[in-house]
């Protein structure tokens, strides 16, 4: 049997306020949904994450039973064998959702959004699956952010990179040093493994932040994105 198209991805969807020349994917982190990671970070901004021609979507993952939780279902990206940076990676999981996202992505570019217009990221599993979706499938995409997120010591990505001799996306990377469940060393030596493999990756450090997220380090995220997809490239034809 062939593998069956993978479902339209759920979204939550924050419109530009002008015309949308750029879109933004945040991919929750486990358990989550779309809903939830939109309405966290409003919750911390007192107001959307939007911008005047950037769309942001917040996908949902699907339910899928996850190994860390004994097997229960869970909106998780991928699944895990456990929470550490030396377990082998759940690839098959994981190759599987980046399909899906590719039509997410895809989806922007039917729209008229140009590829290296489209950046991607997430909080903690989000953003080590937008990590693989872009390093090893979408080298040509804008950017991609990592909040509170790691790879595996053999990830797939080391793998991919050591081949690859193409300009690759920006990885804007942010970590607090009290985070107990993704620790910041497993942050920060993901950060050095790809920047020896030729990523541009800035790492900025958060003291006394657990696995969470907060305002300074939203605003900086926010800085970040229309540094890499601003106003101003609007085309003429």
């Amino acid at each position: 049997l062939g593998m069956a198209a993978p479902a339209a991805l759920q979204r939550s969807v924050v419109s530009p306020a002008g015309r949308h020349t750029a879109s933004l994917i945040f991919l929750h982190g486990s358990g989550d949904t779309g809903q939830g990671a939109r309405a966290w970070i409003k919750q911390i901004l007192n107001q959307d994450m939007a911008f005047q021609h950037i769309k942001v979507i917040y996908p949902t993952a699907p339910a899928r039973p996850y190994t860390p939780m004994k097997g229960a279902f869970s909106n998780v990206w991928f699944d895990r064998y456990k929470i550490c940076n030396d377990c082998p990676e759940h690839i098959e999981s994981i190759d599987s959702m980046c399909r899906g996202l590719t039509d997410l992505i895809n989806d922007e570019i039917k729209n008229g959004i140009a590829k290296n217009r489209i950046l991607i990221g997430g909080f903690s599993m989000g953003g080590g699956m937008a990590m693989h979706l872009a390093y090893r499938f979408h080298q040509d995409l804008a950017g991609v952010f990592a909040l509170s997120s790691f790879l595996n010591k053999d990830s797939a990505v080391y793998q991919a990179l050591k081949r690859n001799e193409s300009a690759l996306p920006e990885l804007f990377q942010c970590h607090g040093t009290a985070d107990e469940l993704v620790l910041y060393s497993w942050g920060e030596e993901t950060n050095k493994m790809l920047k020896s493999l030729g990523v541009s990756a800035s790492l900025h450090t958060f003291p006394n932040l657990n696995h969470e997220l907060n305002r300074t380090e939203i605003e900086k995220l926010k800085s970040w994105i229309v540094k890499k997809l601003p106003v101003e490239a609007s085309k003429t034809n």
